[in-house]
């Protein structure tokens, strides 16, 4: 690995280990862990590795390979203020553990991605994989859900985004060849098997050559506004509300945002039309997972990318253009955005044996729309992975 050629060449060393997390895809039950929703998604056998060696002095100094900036800080002293740099997850993976263990030693290091930056959940697989290694070389042994929960809030308290915990569940609890479902709002969860009648396939990741981050997008209004129509339901409904921060959809039963959607502003209704409906197809996918029905599990995943661009409205017009490409390519049961959708990637679920045909026809047609991007996009195709190992 690059990174472990890169930390020899700084430090005159090799490094005493190399921490790993894998990317995430989730195939339905986007835009909805912050509310409250259920997930599905699996880790994939590409992510984010470090290369690493603890540091005595309680200095952290960190390198990446995909950033020019070095990042450097104390761990008795993170900066309380973000800097706006890529180093901004790990300052505060490092200030929310220390508020609930003794760091002493710090650590040096290098990360490297082995895929391109955008939807694949990289800023959670690299807190992971920080906070495994700031564990190990300070002898803390964190549970699942106390990793998931601190990688959670360096995005939420430290970084400023609103992101629930489909990411980091994703990257902690999934299990090879199987199908992670999972309720966000007590985080029960089953490792659904491969169906052994199910038909082959692989996950394969499309690369609009555009990159994104999250904190800059409209991540944070989508969340709000999805807030805001679970407040107005409330009040329309007569039900109890509390704080605007402490409201979420899933505390609004179905049959009344039925009742009462057409009193809420546009925007709103469609961001819980999305909600609802997406909550439903995922129960309808972990179903047809169970059963080994990957075209009906394809054809859900199709109309969650679908509800993302009309009702959610997320969705660059190369994300856009993708996704109308993949619902035309012949191999793949179905696909969407990977991630928020507003840059970044697509994830397709495909028949191994059409994996070169739909590489060279998305790539070509996707080419002809967006030629200046030559280069920049990329295809690549996946197995699924064990989560990280803690």
């Amino acid at each position: 690995m690059r990174c472990i050629e890169k930390f020899a060449e700084t430090y005159k060393k090799d490094p005493t280990a190399v921490a790993f997390c894998p990317y995430r895809v989730c195939p339905m039950g986007a835009h909805s862990d912050h509310q409250y929703g259920k997930i599905t998604g699996f880790a994939i056998d590409k992510g984010i590795h470090i290369a690493y060696s603890p540091k005595q002095n309680g200095v952290i100094e960190l390198s990446s390979l995909q950033f020019n900036k070095r990042a450097q800080w104390h761990v008795k002293s993170v900066p309380d203020q973000k800097e706006n740099d890529w180093a901004d997850y790990l300052r505060g993976a490092t200030l929310m553990l220390s508020q609930k263990y003794p760091l002493k030693v710090g650590l040096c290091g290098v990360i490297e991605g082995s895929l391109p930056i955008g939807g694949l959940s990289s800023s959670a697989a690299v807190t992971i994989a920080f906070l495994s290694a700031l564990c190990k070389v300070n002898d803390i042994h964190l549970t699942e859900l106390e990793m998931i929960l601190t990688a959670q809030a360096a995005e939420n308290k430290y970084v400023g985004v609103s992101c629930g915990k489909l990411d980091q569940s994703c990257e902690v609890f999934s299990k090879k060849d199987k199908l992670l479902y999972l309720d966000t709002k007590d985080d029960s969860y089953e490792l659904i098997p491969t169906n052994q009648n199910m038909k082959p396939y692989k996950i394969a990741i499309f690369f609009s050559g555009v990159e994104r981050t999250l904190a800059g997008s409209k991540f944070n209004m989508r969340v709000d506004e999805c807030r805001s129509a679970a407040y107005a339901l409330k009040a329309f409904s007569g039900m109890e509300y509390g704080k605007f921060n402490e409201t979420f959809l899933r505390d609004v039963p179905y049959e009344t945002y039925l009742q009462y959607k057409d009193k809420l502003p546009e925007n709103w209704r469609k961001r819980a039309e999305h909600w609802y409906t997406e909550f439903k197809r995922v129960e309808a996918g972990a179903e047809a997972w169970r059963k080994g029905d990957l075209e009906t599990f394809g054809k859900l995943s199709f109309e969650s990318g679908h509800s993302s661009i009309y009702n959610y409205e997320t969705g660059s017009d190369e994300l856009k253009t993708l996704y109308e490409i993949m619902l035309h390519t012949d191999g793949i049961y179905g696909g969407r955005f990977s991630g928020a959708g507003f840059k970044g990637c697509c994830m397709a679920i495909i028949d191994p044996s059409f994996a070169w045909d739909i590489e060279k026809h998305v790539t070509n047609e996707y080419l002809k729309a967006f030629p200046a991007l030559e280069g920049k996009f990329s295809v690549h195709i996946c197995d699924t992975a064990d989560g990280v190992e803690l």
